[in-house]
C-alpha cells in the first residue's frame, strides 16, 4: 500500500513541478486569447448604425455645391457624384426622361432626418429625391471615419484619405 501511496505523491509533485514552470506561459497563453476574444467583440458592427444617402440633381455646379456644405456641416463624411445617370420618372401627369447627377451620401443612420431637411431647404426641385438605405456591414475601419468625421472627433491628416 505505501508504494503506491509513494508513486502517487511522486505523481503529484511531478504534476506540480510541470504546472509550475508551464503556468506562466499558460497565463499568457489564455490572456492573449483573452484579449483577442475581447477586440473582436468590441468591433463588433451594429447593422443599421450607418446609412447610404440617395440625391438626385441636375445641375453639377449646384450639386458639388450642396455635396460641400452637407460635408462641411457634417451631416455626412463623404458624396460620391456620379454623373450622367437617366431617370425616367412621372411628374405630373406626364413621362419624362431627364440626364441628371446622383449624389452618394455616406452618413450615420441618426443623421438622415437632418440631412433630408437640409436638402429640402437647399434644393431646387420641388420634391428632391432623399432616400436612405441602411448599411448591414461593411470595413471597420471605413465605417469608423465615417463616424469620427461626421461627429468630429479627428480628421483625416491627408486631404485625400482614399475614404470616398
Amino acid at each position: 500500500m505505501q508504494g503506491k501511496f509513494r508513486r502517487f505523491l511522486l505523481v503529484i509533485f511531478l504534476f506540480s513541478l510541470l504546472l509550475s514552470y508551464f503556468m506562466p506561459v499558460l497565463l499568457t497563453l489564455i490572456r492573449r486569447v483573452a484579449v483577442t476574444m475581447a477586440e473582436g467583440q468590441a468591433r463588433m458592427y451594429t447593422s443599421g448604425t450607418h446609412s447610404v444617402v440617395f440625391v438626385t440633381h441636375d445641375d453639377m455646379a449646384k450639386a458639388k455645391t450642396l455635396a460641400g456644405n452637407i460635408v462641411k456641416e457634417r451631416m455626412a463624411a463623404c458624396v460620391n457624384i456620379v454623373p450622367k445617370i437617366t431617370s425616367v420618372y412621372e411628374w405630373e401627369g406626364k413621362i419624362n426622361e431627364d440626364e441628371e447627377l446622383l449624389l452618394v451620401i455616406k452618413t450615420e443612420t441618426a443623421k438622415v432626418d437632418e440631412l433630408t431637411k437640409f436638402v429640402k431647404e437647399n434644393h431646387s426641385y420641388d420634391v428632391p429625391e432623399v432616400i436612405s438605405m441602411k448599411i448591414d456591414n461593411g470595413n471597420p475601419s471605413y465605417l469608423d471615419w465615417i463616424t469620427d468625421t461626421v461627429s468630429g472627433k479627428k480628421r483625416p491628416s491627408q486631404s485625400n484619405s482614399g475614404n470616398s
